[in-house]
């Protein structure tokens, strides 16, 4: 989709997907290789009772989900930066969920313009265990 045809509040919402146990450690030992995510007797010791789903790849998992919808297709020129706040933990089992809104648009020439993608994911339970801002440049439609 161009620019041009984006709105502040546009929104989808994401299918599910469960976090894999065995998925997830890979992940870790090959990303974030740190007890918590791997180490399942170490894990229970830690004020989480169990291994913990490193954040991106939580993220990543919705991601995957959110590119099913995909605002900006083949109009996206270039991610331009992400920020990603963590608030509770995931865990394996866990059944994550999305919800994907157009939260800023700013102009930036005749070509293209700035997007801001908020996605706010949440568990089974109903609870926000993340929220990632990725800005991406988008082309406008000639006029």
């Amino acid at each position: 989709m161009y620019f041009n045809d984006l709105k502040i509040g546009m929104s989808a919402d994401l299918d599910p997907v469960t976090i894999d146990k065995e998925k997830m450690v890979a992940f870790a030992k090959e990303y974030d290789n740190i007890p918590l995510h791997t180490d399942e007797k170490y894990a229970k010791t830690t004020p989480f009772g169990g291994l913990i789903a490193p954040g991106v790849m939580s993220f990543m998992a919705v991601w995957a989900s959110y590119l099913k919808v995909d605002f900006f297709g083949d109009e996206l020129i270039a991610g331009k930066s992400t920020k990603m706040e963590w608030f509770k933990p995931v865990y394996p089992g866990d059944v994550l969920t999305g919800k994907a809104s157009i939260t800023n648009l700013v102009k930036r020439n005749a070509r293209n313009g700035l997007t801001e993608l908020t996605i706010d994911i949440y568990n089974q339970n109903g609870d926000l265990v993340l929220s990632d801002v990725t800005e991406s440049v988008v082309k406008c439609r000639e006029e």
